[in-house]
């Protein structure tokens, strides 16, 4: 006789930031919200759509926003490059590297637990997420009192502080 041990993989909360702008961009992230509860975890949390204008470049499409919150046992940098074949398999092509532009989907890990990572490949949390009015609206929806653990603020204290005034319109 022997005994079986089950040694449980810790399980992180993730927050996620999903937007498109280029074809069915409901559909591009509806698909991609299926697909990270299929290879990446539990989808625990999901904000409703938002329409935003493109940030930090110019452009005719304008781009659809989402929050996600997830359980996974998946390590960040993991975490990473399956995301980015989610993106890749819904079209997009390799990071800009001369700053933004048109995109059918784009995935940024906002915060990963309560780490504080840099590395070549991953900042988390994300270095620009308190300056988007796209990326704090959807994720105050979904968690407004989860603490940026390098600001020590709350998400929902961060909203009045952004400097982006953009218009963020549920639709």
């Amino acid at each position: 006789m022997f005994t079986i041990f089950f040694i449980p993989y810790a399980m992180s909360n993730v927050y996620l930031s999903l937007g498109s702008n280029l074809g069915d961009r409901k559909r591009n992230l509806e698909n991609a919200v299926g697909e990270i509860g299929r290879c990446c975890g539990e989808i625990t949390a999901c904000s409703s759509f938002y329409a935003t204008a493109p940030w930090g470049f110019l452009s005719s499409n304008e781009f659809i926003n989402i929050a996600v919150a997830i359980r996974t046992s998946l390590e960040p940098e993991i975490l990473l490059d399956t995301l980015q074949n989610i993106e890749r398999n819904a079209g997009r092509q390799t990071k800009s590297q001369n700053g933004y532009e048109d995109r059918p989907l784009d995935i940024d890990i906002l915060f990963y637990d309560d780490k504080i990572l840099q590395t070549e490949r991953l900042t988390i949390p994300h270095p620009h997420l308190h300056h988007r009015l796209f990326v704090l609206i959807p994720l105050a929806e979904i968690a407004p009192s989860l603490t940026h653990p390098v600001l020590q603020k709350t998400v929902f204290d961060l909203l009045p502080k952004c400097p982006d005034h953009s218009q963020v319109v549920s639709i």
